[in-house]
This record gives structure tokens, sequence and C-alpha cells, in this order.
């Protein structure tokens, strides 16, 4: 580890978000070049290298664009930015920890893993509501709690106090974070939703009372003595307003000032609804033309749910991206770090990337970080998700008796012309590629326990028998977050007036719903993200009592013994298992890297999480597929070769493969016995050098499973071959 200290630096070929900057220009032309500067690399790093989620929210800002089309009345939303449109009628929405439709699949995921159930039996409607009114209303009281009382703690302070002034840099920060929705008229709607709703049916949200209009009344005896409920009478005086004359009334005034200054366009109606949500006043007197107020209800709930609906299907493959590293970067649970996986984002498409006019800003930017003894910038793997997988012929309609699912065309998925270049290319820098197919029903453990792995098998067969094959790995199924059949929201109900004053409709059809159609994470990310986490020896001590800090787990082969029920994913069972007949065919074949949703036990433990069934690259062996981890140790082997003979010099080879106690091989041998150790029980390392054609010769013995690994002799520097 003194010489190679990271072995988990992944590549992500995807477009994150098309305004920040990307590979492709970072680098530049290269003509004439062989490698890029170290201040070149700092740059790239500086903008496109990530080492946790956060980092990579912070640097790729992953950003929505709406404007509103005032022809057809409707939001259009956009992930890139639009051109020819005037910079202040886009907004921009981004997509992050705050987001609500993000918070709530954060949300799912976590509890889909705390309660470790299929998602058969998981309850996702109970969370999917997040994103409706109600419950974006309740995270905005939850903020107004926190801003009523930080702004009482600044009150009572003196002016001039130390504490006084560190609590308005907090109040700063709250009132920054409301003050963004001003002029967002979207994040407005569900607070006027609520707002009327609330002023209607008094709180007609809580289900006990979402009847009739309301009028507050006091309870008193009649002439006769009987019992009756009548209207209270209304005070015309403000002592009521008033509840806290120096606190709540100032706090109003704040909101008041903070709206008219930042808003361009001041309105009153929305003035006031910003005070009433953050500073709730008991009203003095006030007039409600009802049938107004219904009709704008049902107007705002139509048009929040068209354009929820709209938001939701523009930004799902964009939250796909964001999930997918998100669960990379989750993989790495370990209490104490250590060689933390770390990410570079190409931030370009990959069919851009691979264009022949870009391959050798490509080139030059790996030749640069792997054909170096230096590797705290190496490559070591890379991930490519949403690989087109055509689908078997629909049968052909000539007239539409039902509603059926509208003819979409999936954007921005990778071909497998683009996946085959990407590996001719990163073959030669022996960089490991971790690739899914597009993501949707055809693709989940459903899916695949069903029809099995045969489409997949048939669709990686170009990838076989070539010089990157050892690179390719293709990771089967995909991760289902929410499920297709599962994935309906209630927004809310429309709102009627009847004789008996004013309430929401129970008629199915009133009833506004919108349907998310699914979200998938693709398998490529958890793959990737969990070989990246096992390189590092403290996420191995985690679960291994035999653990050699000083070697990375580039010979960790999680297929043996119990190690893939030890080196589990973090992401919940998905379906009860797949039939044996499915699991005897992924044996035979031995094919791709397998995730697997199966009940199984250690040490008297229930799993409940997803593990890896195979792992294996599209290499060919006598049983299959060969394993990933061989491919690895090679490149691992090759690497520390190259530094310690100084290039391949023939008297250092001799020297490193020799029987002395100090030669690296010694070291290797006498070091066997822990999980990572680099040669383990069973395998053995050899070299025959052929002076004719200046080449060294290096066998890899894995288990009795021979691996060839050839590189020229030199005197003084020279490329390898391999």
């Amino acid at each position: 580890m003194e010489i190679i200290y990271q072995t988990n630096r992944t590549m992500l070929f995807e477009e994150i978000n098309p305004e920040k900057l990307d590979l492709i220009t970072i680098v530049g032309d290269v003509k004439g070049i062989d490698s890029l500067s170290d201040e070149k690399i700092k740059e790239i790093n500086q903008h496109l290298l990530v080492r946790s989620f956060d980092e990579f929210l912070d640097k790729f800002s992953p950003t929505v664009y709406s404007f509103f089309n005032a022809a057809n009345q409707k939001v259009v939303y956009t992930l890139k930015k639009p051109e020819g449109i005037d910079e202040d009628s886009i907004s921009e929405i981004r997509v992050n920890q705050s987001n609500d439709f993000l918070k709530m699949l954060f949300t799912l995921i976590d509890t889909k893993r705390s309660q470790g159930i299929t998602n058969v039996d998981f309850k996702f409607e109970n969370l999917l509501d997040m994103i409706s009114p109600k419950k974006v209303m309740d995270d905005i009281r939850q903020v107004r709690k926190e801003i009523h009382y930080m702004y009482g703690e600044y009150d009572k302070l003196d002016d001039g106090d130390p504490k006084k002034l560190d609590m308005g840099d907090k109040l700063n920060g709250m009132f920054e974070e409301a003050s963004q929705n001003y002029n967002n008229v979207m994040a407005m709607l569900p607070l006027a939703i609520e707002d009327i709703k609330t002023r209607l049916l008094l709180g007609g949200a809580q289900e006990e009372n979402s009847g009739e209009l309301i009028q507050v009344g006091m309870l008193s005896i009649g002439e006769s003595g009987e019992l009756k409920i009548i209207e209270a009478p209304k005070s015309d005086s403000t002592e009521l307003m008033l509840l806290d004359e120096n606190s709540t009334g100032d706090l109003s005034q704040v909101f008041e000032e903070d709206y008219n200054s930042i808003t361009d366009t001041p309105s009153d109606y929305v003035k006031d609804l910003v005070v009433r949500t953050f500073v709730p006043l008991p009203a003095v007197q006030t007039k409600v033309d009802t049938a107004v107020e219904v009709q704008n209800y049902n107007t705002y709930l139509e048009f929040y749910k068209n354009a929820k609906d709209d938001f939701v299907k523009a930004v799902k493959p964009l939250v796909e991206k964001i999930l997918g590293v998100k669960m990379f970067f989750d993989q790495y649970a370990t209490k104490s770090k250590g060689m933390l996986p770390t990410m570079l984002v190409a931030n370009n498409k990959l069919d851009m990337l691979v264009k022949s006019s870009n391959i050798p800003r490509l080139e030059t930017y790996l030749n640069t970080v792997n054909a170096k003894n230096e590797f705290s910038d190496t490559i070591w793997f890379g991930i490519v998700p949403s690989v087109e997988l055509e689908a078997a012929g629909k049968v052909k309609v000539s007239r539409e008796r039902f509603k059926g699912n509208e003819r979409v065309v999936k954007q921005g998925g990778n071909s497998m012309e683009s996946l085959s270049m990407l590996l001719q290319v990163v073959k030669d820098y022996k960089i490991q590629m971790f690739f899914n197919f597009e993501s949707g029903e055809e693709t989940t453990f459903n899916s695949m326990a069903t029809a099995g792995i045969d489409k997949y098998v048939d669709k990686c067969a170009s990838l076989v028998r070539r010089e990157y094959s050892e690179f390719a790995i293709p990771c089967v199924p995909n991760f289902t977050i929410i499920p297709k059949d599962k994935s309906g929201v209630i927004i809310d109900s429309k709102m009627l007036q009847t004789e008996d004053g004013v309430q929401l409709s129970k008629e199915k059809e009133d009833i506004l719903k919108l349907w998310i159609e699914g979200v998938y994470v693709g398998a490529a990310y958890v793959a990737a993200g969990l070989v990246a986490s096992y390189q590092c020896p403290e996420y191995l001590r985690e679960t291994f009592k035999t653990v050699n800090k000083n070697f990375p787990g580039v010979r960790f082969d999680i297929e043996a013994g119990d190690n893939s029920l030890r080196t589990v994913t973090t992401m919940a069972k998905e379906i009860t298992g797949f039939t044996n007949t499915i699991k005897d065919a992924i044996n035979r074949k031995n094919f791709g890297f397998v995730f697997s949703s199966e009940n199984a036990q250690i040490q008297d433990k229930d799993i409940r999480r997803i593990t890896v069934y195979k792992a294996r690259s599209m290499a060919m062996s006598e049983d299959g597929f060969d394993s990933i981890y061989k491919t690895l140790v090679s490149t691992y082997i090759e690497r520390i070769l190259r530094y310690q003979t100084g290039d391949f010099k023939h008297e250092n080879i001799v020297r490193f493969f020799s029987n002395n106690p100090s030669s690296q091989k010694s070291k290797w041998l006498s070091s066997r016995g822990s999980v990572n150790s680099i040669i383990q029980d069973g395998d053995d390392m050899s070299f025959i050098i052929d002076e004719k054609s200046n080449m060294c010769h290096i066998d890899l013995v894995f288990n009795g499973n021979v691996k060839n690994l050839e590189v020229m002799i030199t005197k003084g520097t020279s490329s390898v071959k391999s």
C-alpha cells in the first residue's frame, strides 16, 4: 500500500449537468502531446473528481430548467438550459437534498433498507405522498417552528451580544432558504392550496373534519334552556391580532419587507400568503369569497398536479443518475474510513466521448493518469449505465380498443457500439468497465426471476473473444426503487361548494393522482461501488478477522466461500429469490456480475440485503466466464512490477520473482492466509524470459487456473504489451 495506495478510483461515463465543465472541454486540444501537465490534472480533479455524494451534488448541482408557455398555459421542464429564451423567464430547480422528490426517494430507500421486506409487501403509498401539497406544507411548518424559536431567542438578547450575532447569521440562513421560493410560483402553489383549505375547512387536511365550511362558535343556553352553539361575535379590535406584540408582529413585518425587496413582480395575494404561511395569526375580520376561493383551489390543484406530472417525467432520468451515484458511495458502509472510493465524472454523453475526434483527448487523459509510475490519480474502474436492450417485438395493433401505454422513445440510452468503442480504448489502460442495461420493468429482479438471463447473454455476445473482453463486466439485474405498478401519488381531492358549505369531493374522478411510472437504479453503480469498497482493508476488517492492512482487496474473491454473505450491498431485498431453474442456468453460464435477492443466513443471522451471486467479466474460461478479480490482480501485479523493476529491467525482474526472502514474490508468499493476500493458498506465480523476443511471460495461477501476463523487457523505458 506504500506504492499503490488506492485501487478504487472509478470513472463515470455519464452527463450530469450540461451547463458544467466536462472532460472533453477541460482536456482541450491534444495534437502533438502524449501527456497532460500536472496543472491540467489538478484542474480536472478540481472540477470533476468527487469523494462523497454531498461533494457530487455540490460540484455538479444537478438542475432542471423550467419556463411557462403562455400558448398552452403549461409549465415546460427540461434538463438542458433552453436557448433563445430570456434568462429572466427561466427558473432553475436544483435537484438536491432539499428537493421534495429526491427527499421522498431517499426516505423510501432508507425505510425499505431498515424494514428489509420485499417489494410486494412494502407499503410504497405511505411514502409516495411526500410530494403532495399537504406533506410539502408539513416541511414548511417545521421550518416555521424553527424560525419562530430562533427569532424568540434572538429577540431576548441585547444588541451587540456575540450570541445574538451568531443567531442573526442562522436566521439569515433560514430566511434565505424560505425566500428562495418567493419568485417561484410553482413552489408557492402547495402553500396556496393548503392555505385555502385551512381557511375554508379550518385545516380540512386533518381527516376528522374534512367536511363543511366552519364558523367558529361558542356554546350557550338559549331563552328556554336549550343548548346550542352560536357563531362567536367577531372582534374589531386588534388585540387578537397581536399574540406577542414584540416578536410575532415584528416577524410578520420582516417577512413582508423581505418579500417586497426580493420579488420581481410583487403580488398582495402572494405577500399575504407568505406572511400567513410563516407567521400564522388569528384572523380578525376575514371576508372570504367562497366561490372564488373554491375555484382558485381547484385551478391551483389541477395546475399543480399537471405541472408535477410533467416535472417528474422530465426529472426522472436525472434523478436515476443521482440515485446511482448515491448508491455507489453508500456501498462504502464502514465506521473506520481508509481507502475511500472516489469518482471522476466525465460529464459527457458516451457517444460524444467516443467520437473519433474526441477519443485522442480521452486517450491522452488516461495515458497521463494510468501509464505512469505514480498511482494517486490512476483510474481502476469505469461505470457505463443505461446500455440499450431491445425488447421482443410487440404485437402491432391496427385499432386501439383500450387505452394502452403511450409509445415513448427512450432518451439518453447508450448503444452497444459506443460501449465497444470505449472498451477498445480503456483496455490499454486496464480499466474494468461495469455496465448495465436500460432501466425499466424488463430489467428488474422480477423480470429476471421469470425470464432468466438469456436476453442479457445474447445482447453481450458481441463482447466475447475480444481483446477487451476481460474489461467488460455486464451487471444484472437493475434495482427497483419504486415499481411501476405501485408508483401512484394522490395529490388531493377537488373541492365542492354545496348548500351545506364547502367540502372535499369523495368521488373517484375528483381525486387527482399522478403516476411516477417507476424509479430504478442501474446495477453498474452498485456493483462498482461494492468492488471499490472492498478494495479498502478497513472495509474488509468490518466482517473478516484475517485482513492484511498492507494490501488492497484486489485478490478478494467475492464468490469464494461465504464472502458474498459477509460483503453485502446496502440495497434491501426485492423478491423472495430466483427459482432453481434460473439459478442452474446462471451457474451453468457463469455470466456477468449478477445480484441475488435470496433467503440466506450467516451465523444464525438472516441476510436482508441484496448479495452478489456472480462476479464475472466477458472473458471466457473453462467453466463459462472468468472472475473479475483475476484481471484486477494481474493489473495490480503488472503495475507493482513496473514500479519495482524500473520499467521491466531484466535483472530487476529476476530479483522480483526470486526465492530471496527480500524479493516481492517471497514477501507475498509469506503473507498468505488473509482474505486480501495477493497470493492465496492454491495460487502461484512464475516467469519465463524469452531472450529472442525480449518478452517476459508471467504465469499467474489462481486456484489451479492460469492467467498469462506479458511484459516487454527494457534497458530503458518502454510501453507495456499485454
